[in-house]
């Protein structure tokens, strides 16, 4: 799995690539986390993410809760279709803002 931070139009981007599993995880979390600590909005690209767990749910659902309690915005773009099938199916579709892109996410 790789991940790559930026910044643009004062969100922060945290874009995955490969598989957000349980063996990655650990790493997308601190990440997430330290992201959702240091800007108010957040985005996650997923449109490179080949596969995603439950531990990668995991971490997603973890973020976005600590973004909402610290008054930020957390939001997914551009998802995979791997990616949004187990969304769907932990119907965590409804819960999540999701944008078909990174910049309908930043407009």
């Amino acid at each position: 799995m790789k991940i790559s931070t930026t910044e643009k139009n004062g969100a922060l981007i945290v874009a995955f690539e490969g598989d957000v599993d349980l063996e990655h995880s650990p790493t997308a979390r601190k990440e997430l986390l330290a992201a959702v600590s240091k800007n108010s909005a957040v985005i996650v690209d997923l449109h490179l993410v080949s596969y995603i767990d439950s531990s990668g749910v995991a971490c997603l659902v973890e973020s976005f809760q600590t973004a909402r309690k610290n008054g930020g915005t957390f939001c997914l773009a551009a998802v995979s279709e791997s990616a949004l099938r187990v969304l769907q199916l932990a119907r965590l579709d409804k819960i999540f803002t999701i944008h078909t892109s990174v910049d309908e996410a930043i407009g």
